[in-house]
């Protein structure tokens, strides 16, 4: 397999949703957290991505057609330049909301990871808080001016970067229209999926 679209969007801003709906348009399998969760062999790629030790991308995504969310957003860049066929797509929503989404669910997660015993699901949550808390955000996740200057300045780098042609930067709330026509396909006769909300997150 070799990836068809990119998501560069941050966790967030319906990232699941997104990957349902890509799943559900034929470019499944789709990678997300998710993912990195479920499959053992799959976080070793990331812990060296963390140390600024670039994976091989064809092993990563070797069995997927499509990737969102973190950790892989993180590397929007080098992943789109190495697979050059590939749309992107940027996933976006409202920042205030994006933010108090993240405050809700993701950071807790994170900055409570010394709580949980040492094993995998520690050893995501060390991976995720490297590569988004530290680096994308400089340990200020929690400051809502910092963050949210943050995700505006990697909408327009994204923007500014990838070419027009090549990407969409897509808010979920517009359904299936702007993606079904952006990556080529029939608009299905279902509704847009809507999935992983806060509380879906923290029951979870």
């Amino acid at each position: 397999m070799t990836l068809a679209v990119v998501g560069a969007g941050f966790g967030r801003t319906g990232t699941n949703s997104l990957k349902l709906a890509l799943e559900q348009l034929g470019f499944g399998p789709c990678h997300h957290m998710f993912e990195v969760m479920e499959h053992a062999s799959q976080l070793p790629f990331w812990q060296a991505a963390a140390k600024g030790e670039m994976p091989d991308w064809n092993a990563v995504f070797a069995d997927y057609v499509s990737s969102v969310d973190w950790p892989s957003a993180r590397y929007w860049r080098e992943i789109s330049n190495h697979f050059l066929t590939a749309k992107v797509v940027l996933s976006v929503r409202p920042e205030d909301a994006w933010f108090d989404s993240v405050q809700a669910t993701i950071y807790p997660s994170m900055r409570d990871r010394h709580k949980r015993e040492p094993g995998y699901d520690r050893g995501v949550t060390d991976m995720a808080n490297e590569i988004i808390i530290k680096q994308t955000f400089d340990g200020r996740l929690d400051d809502r001016d910092h963050s949210v200057t943050v995700f505006r300045a990697h909408v327009a780098e994204v923007q500014a970067t990838i070419d027009p042609a090549r990407l969409l930067t897509f808010d979920v709330a517009e359904g299936w229209d702007p993606l079904c026509d952006f990556l080529g396909v029939a608009v299905p006769d279902t509704p847009f999926p809507h999935a992983n909300s806060t509380a879906d997150f923290n029951d979870r």
